[in-house]
Protein backbone atom coordinates (compact mmCIF):
# COMPACT_ATOMS: atom_id res chain seq x y z
CA UNK A 1 0.00 0.00 0.00
CA UNK A 2 1.37 2.97 -0.89
CA UNK A 3 2.80 5.58 1.91
CA UNK A 4 -0.33 8.40 3.26
CA UNK A 5 0.64 11.44 2.03
CA UNK A 6 0.92 14.39 5.13
CA UNK A 7 2.11 17.89 5.58
CA UNK A 8 6.11 18.16 6.68
CA UNK A 9 6.40 18.28 10.26
CA UNK A 10 8.34 22.06 9.80
CA UNK A 11 4.40 22.65 8.24
CA UNK A 12 2.59 21.43 11.25
CA UNK A 13 5.56 23.10 13.12
CA UNK A 14 4.78 26.40 12.05
CA UNK A 15 0.60 25.86 12.33
CA UNK A 16 0.89 24.47 15.44
CA UNK A 17 3.01 27.49 16.76
CA UNK A 18 0.26 29.56 15.11
CA UNK A 19 -2.43 27.91 16.79
CA UNK A 20 -0.79 28.63 20.56
CA UNK A 21 -0.34 32.19 19.68
CA UNK A 22 -3.77 32.28 19.49
CA UNK A 23 -5.01 31.80 16.22
CA UNK A 24 -8.32 29.94 15.27
CA UNK A 25 -7.34 30.10 11.77
CA UNK A 26 -4.17 27.90 12.02
CA UNK A 27 -5.72 25.00 14.32
CA UNK A 28 -8.60 25.25 11.57
CA UNK A 29 -6.11 24.04 9.34
CA UNK A 30 -4.67 21.53 11.28
CA UNK A 31 -8.41 20.35 11.74
CA UNK A 32 -9.61 20.17 7.85
CA UNK A 33 -6.22 18.21 6.83
CA UNK A 34 -6.25 15.77 9.69
CA UNK A 35 -10.05 15.41 10.22
CA UNK A 36 -10.58 13.18 7.10
CA UNK A 37 -7.71 10.47 8.72
CA UNK A 38 -8.73 10.41 12.03
CA UNK A 39 -12.11 9.60 11.08
CA UNK A 40 -11.20 6.36 8.96
CA UNK A 41 -9.05 5.86 11.77
CA UNK A 42 -11.63 5.69 14.74
CA UNK A 43 -14.35 4.72 12.27
CA UNK A 44 -12.49 1.61 12.28
CA UNK A 45 -12.72 0.93 15.31
CA UNK A 46 -16.46 1.62 16.21
CA UNK A 47 -20.11 0.42 14.74
CA UNK A 48 -21.06 3.67 13.92
CA UNK A 49 -20.59 6.45 11.87
CA UNK A 50 -22.46 8.76 14.42
CA UNK A 51 -19.85 7.55 17.14
CA UNK A 52 -16.77 8.18 15.21
CA UNK A 53 -18.20 11.94 14.35
CA UNK A 54 -18.56 12.25 18.01
CA UNK A 55 -15.39 10.74 18.73
CA UNK A 56 -13.52 12.82 16.16
CA UNK A 57 -14.73 16.18 17.59
CA UNK A 58 -14.08 14.63 20.74
CA UNK A 59 -10.13 14.12 19.43
CA UNK A 60 -9.54 17.68 18.09
CA UNK A 61 -10.98 19.20 21.34
CA UNK A 62 -8.69 17.27 23.49
CA UNK A 63 -5.73 18.07 20.44
CA UNK A 64 -7.03 22.02 21.36
CA UNK A 65 -6.95 21.93 25.22
CA UNK A 66 -3.17 20.26 24.91
CA UNK A 67 -1.91 21.59 22.31
CA UNK A 68 0.57 23.36 24.38
CA UNK A 69 1.69 19.85 25.08
CA UNK A 70 3.02 19.20 22.01
CA UNK A 71 6.96 19.45 22.30
CA UNK A 72 7.30 18.53 18.70
CA UNK A 73 9.70 15.24 19.65
CA UNK A 74 7.62 13.68 17.44
CA UNK A 75 5.84 14.70 14.03
CA UNK A 76 2.10 16.46 14.66
CA UNK A 77 -0.10 13.79 13.22
CA UNK A 78 1.55 10.85 15.37
CA UNK A 79 1.34 13.20 18.20
CA UNK A 80 -2.85 13.14 17.43
CA UNK A 81 -3.16 9.80 16.18
CA UNK A 82 -2.30 8.52 19.76
CA UNK A 83 -4.72 11.02 20.84
CA UNK A 84 -7.46 9.54 18.90
CA UNK A 85 -6.33 5.92 19.59
CA UNK A 86 -6.60 7.17 23.44
CA UNK A 87 -10.14 8.72 23.02
CA UNK A 88 -11.49 5.69 20.87
CA UNK A 89 -10.22 3.21 23.97
CA UNK A 90 -11.78 4.98 26.25
CA UNK A 91 -15.02 5.28 24.14
CA UNK A 92 -15.17 1.90 23.71
CA UNK A 93 -14.52 1.25 27.64
CA UNK A 94 -17.25 4.09 28.83
CA UNK A 95 -19.80 1.87 26.28
CA UNK A 96 -18.36 -1.49 27.42
CA UNK A 97 -19.13 -2.31 23.77
CA UNK A 98 -17.26 -5.03 21.91
CA UNK A 99 -17.03 -5.43 18.19
CA UNK A 100 -19.06 -7.78 17.17
CA UNK A 101 -18.16 -10.86 16.68
CA UNK A 102 -18.85 -13.66 13.49
CA UNK A 103 -21.66 -12.48 11.44
CA UNK A 104 -24.72 -14.73 10.37
CA UNK A 105 -24.18 -13.88 6.67
CA UNK A 106 -21.07 -12.62 5.73
CA UNK A 107 -20.71 -10.55 2.32
CA UNK A 108 -19.77 -12.94 -0.36
CA UNK A 109 -17.04 -10.66 -1.97
CA UNK A 110 -14.52 -7.79 -0.10
CA UNK A 111 -12.83 -6.73 -3.37
CA UNK A 112 -9.63 -4.72 -3.17
CA UNK A 113 -11.21 -1.44 -1.32
CA UNK A 114 -12.53 -3.51 1.49
CA UNK A 115 -9.61 -2.24 4.06
CA UNK A 116 -10.44 1.13 3.60
CA UNK A 117 -13.07 2.47 5.83
CA UNK A 118 -15.26 5.28 3.86
CA UNK A 119 -14.91 8.71 5.11
CA UNK A 120 -18.85 10.96 4.67
CA UNK A 121 -20.01 12.50 1.75
CA UNK A 122 -17.26 11.43 -1.16
CA UNK A 123 -19.34 9.16 -3.78
CA UNK A 124 -22.77 8.86 -4.72
CA UNK A 125 -25.39 6.81 -2.91
CA UNK A 126 -24.89 3.04 -4.31
CA UNK A 127 -21.36 3.76 -3.81
CA UNK A 128 -21.67 4.44 -0.58
CA UNK A 129 -24.01 1.86 0.42
CA UNK A 130 -21.30 -0.35 -0.88
CA UNK A 131 -18.36 0.89 1.04
CA UNK A 132 -20.26 0.85 4.49
CA UNK A 133 -21.19 -2.71 3.65
CA UNK A 134 -17.30 -3.34 3.33
CA UNK A 135 -16.52 -1.21 6.23
CA UNK A 136 -18.75 -2.97 8.18
CA UNK A 137 -17.42 -6.23 7.25
CA UNK A 138 -13.47 -5.06 8.27
CA UNK A 139 -14.89 -3.67 11.13
CA UNK A 140 -16.30 -7.65 12.37
CA UNK A 141 -13.31 -8.82 10.94
CA UNK A 142 -10.98 -6.18 12.93
CA UNK A 143 -13.19 -6.95 15.86
CA UNK A 144 -11.44 -10.90 15.97
CA UNK A 145 -8.18 -9.47 16.52
CA UNK A 146 -7.04 -8.11 20.04
CA UNK A 147 -6.56 -4.58 20.78
CA UNK A 148 -2.74 -4.50 20.09
CA UNK A 149 -2.45 -5.83 16.58
CA UNK A 150 -5.76 -4.08 15.55
CA UNK A 151 -4.30 -0.91 16.18
CA UNK A 152 -1.53 -2.32 13.62
CA UNK A 153 -3.56 -3.43 11.49
CA UNK A 154 -5.83 -0.26 11.43
CA UNK A 155 -2.80 1.76 11.39
CA UNK A 156 -0.68 0.47 8.38
CA UNK A 157 -3.45 -1.34 5.86
CA UNK A 158 -6.35 1.51 6.31
CA UNK A 159 -3.96 4.82 7.22
CA UNK A 160 -1.32 3.78 5.32
CA UNK A 161 1.64 4.64 8.32
CA UNK A 162 5.28 3.35 7.59
CA UNK A 163 6.38 0.44 9.80
CA UNK A 164 8.95 3.91 11.73
CA UNK A 165 5.39 6.02 12.30
CA UNK A 166 3.43 3.17 13.69
CA UNK A 167 6.18 2.22 15.82
CA UNK A 168 6.55 5.85 17.14
CA UNK A 169 2.19 6.14 17.39
CA UNK A 170 2.05 2.66 19.36
CA UNK A 171 5.46 3.26 21.14
CA UNK A 172 6.79 -0.33 20.63
CA UNK A 173 9.58 -0.94 17.86
CA UNK A 174 9.56 -1.56 14.50
CA UNK A 175 10.38 -5.14 14.85
CA UNK A 176 7.31 -5.79 17.31
CA UNK A 177 5.27 -3.51 14.50
CA UNK A 178 6.38 -6.02 11.90
CA UNK A 179 5.49 -9.15 14.52
CA UNK A 180 2.11 -7.68 15.41
CA UNK A 181 1.57 -6.82 11.86
CA UNK A 182 2.45 -10.53 10.69
CA UNK A 183 0.25 -12.27 13.35
CA UNK A 184 -2.92 -9.75 12.89
CA UNK A 185 -2.52 -10.57 8.80
CA UNK A 186 -2.41 -14.16 9.10
CA UNK A 187 -5.37 -14.18 11.60
CA UNK A 188 -7.31 -11.91 9.33
CA UNK A 189 -6.54 -14.20 6.46
CA UNK A 190 -8.06 -17.14 8.36
CA UNK A 191 -11.21 -15.29 9.62
CA UNK A 192 -12.15 -14.65 6.30
CA UNK A 193 -11.17 -18.42 4.69
CA UNK A 194 -13.53 -19.38 7.86
CA UNK A 195 -16.25 -16.94 7.10
CA UNK A 196 -15.93 -18.40 3.36
CA UNK A 197 -15.05 -14.87 1.92
CA UNK A 198 -11.96 -16.26 0.62
CA UNK A 199 -10.95 -19.32 -0.58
Amino acid sequence: MPEAKVQQPEEDEQIVSQALAGSQNAFRKLYDHYQKRIYRLVGSMVNSPEDAGDIVQEVFIRAFASLDSFKGASSFYTWLYRIALNATTDFRRKQARRFQSVPEQPLSEIGRGAMQAAAPGEEGPEGQLYRKELAAMVRKVLGTLGKEHREVMVLREINGLSYAEIAEVTGVTIGTVMSRLHYARKKVAETLKRWKVLD
